[in-house]
């Protein structure tokens, strides 16, 4: 999945689809650009981190967006990072894109792994596979 959007509920969405895929033994990339990004920054469950600041489609920011989750029993951004994590996505940023932003990679959140790369990369990652484009 090629994350582009910066808007937190289909960044949510990519990791619900990606965590789904993997459960049922799809191997699956998270490829994050440009504004995406911004969800990996800082430390998670801070205000002040990337994806709680990220703004929605729904009028809320992502902050608001994980609290409306909880509240409603649907898996926040943390949950589905973990679920990522556990089930083997691989996540992966785009060099371009934290050059575009001036990010730097002590900027991203060290409590997951995150590997780097480019577009090459991660078509030879994808083969032949779907690619979907958030």
């Amino acid at each position: 999945l090629i994350i582009y959007s910066e808007e937190a509920d289909r960044v949510h969405y990519a990791f619900a689809m990606a965590s789904a895929a993997a459960a049922i033994d799809i191997k699956t990339t998270l490829f994050l650009t440009m504004g995406a990004i911004k969800a990996l920054l800082g430390k998670p469950d801070e205000v002040s981190d990337g994806w709680n600041n990220l703004r929605t489609n729904l009028g809320v920011s992502g902050y608001e967006l994980n609290k409306k989750f909880r509240d409603t029993n649907v898996a926040t951004f943390e949950e589905l990072i973990e679920a990522c994590s556990s089930l083997g996505v691989e996540i992966m940023v785009c060099e371009m894109g934290l050059r575009v932003l001036g990010v730097q990679r002590e900027d991203l959140r060290a409590d997951i792994t995150i590997s780097e790369g480019g577009l090459v990369s991660f078509y030879a990652k994808a083969g032949n596979g779907p690619i979907t484009f958030i």
